[in-house]
C-alpha cells in the first residue's frame, strides 16, 4: 500500500506542476477565464493530495509499530525510499513554479489595484485607507 500511495501522491503533484504552469502562461495572455476554470481542480487535486500524504502518514507510523526497528530508513525498499525522494523533489519544484505564480499574481492585483485607486480615490483616516469615494463621473443628478 506504501507504494501504491506514494505513486499517486507524485502523480498528484505532476498535476498540479502542469496545472500551475498552465496558469502561469494563460496570465501572461490574459486569459483569466482559464485559470478561474482550473481552480476547484487545483483544489480537487490539493484535498488528493492531503488526503494521500494522511493515509502515507499511517502506514509509515504502522510500519514502525509493527517492527523492532527505530529507523524508517532500515524498513524502507530501495524503491520506497526512491519514491520518497522523488515526491520530496516534486514538491521543491511545486513550491518554486508556486512562487513564481504568486509573483504574478501580486503583480497583477496592484495594477488593478492601482486602477482602481485612480478612477475612484480613497479617503484617508489616519492611516488607514477608506473605503473608495465614488466617483464624479458616476454621479447621477436627479
Amino acid at each position: 500500500m506504501l507504494l501504491h500511495y506514494l505513486q499517486n501522491a507524485i502523480k498528484d503533484i505532476d498535476n498540479l506542476i502542469e496545472l500551475t504552469k498552465k496558469d502561469i502562461e494563460d496570465i501572461k495572455l490574459a486569459q483569466h477565464n482559464e485559470i478561474f476554470g482550473r481552480i476547484q481542480i487545483k483544489n480537487d487535486l490539493i484535498q488528493s493530495f492531503e488526503t494521500k500524504k494522511s493515509l502515507l502518514d499511517n502506514e509509515l507510523v504502522k510500519l514502525l509499530k509493527e517492527s523492532n526497528e527505530t529507523s524508517l530508513e532500515l524498513l524502507l525498499s530501495t524503491e520506497q525510499k526512491e519514491l520518497l525522494s522523488i515526491m520530496k523533489t516534486k514538491l521543491s519544484e511545486l513550491k518554486i513554479i508556486n512562487k513564481e505564480y504568486a509573483k504574478f499574481v501580486v503583480t497583477i492585483s496592484q495594477f488593478y489595484n492601482t486602477l482602481l485607486d485612480k478612477i475612484f480615490p480613497r479617503d484617508m483616516e489616519g492611516y488607514k485607507m477608506a473605503n473608495h469615494k465614488p466617483a464624479s463621473l458616476l454621479k447621477i443628478r436627479a
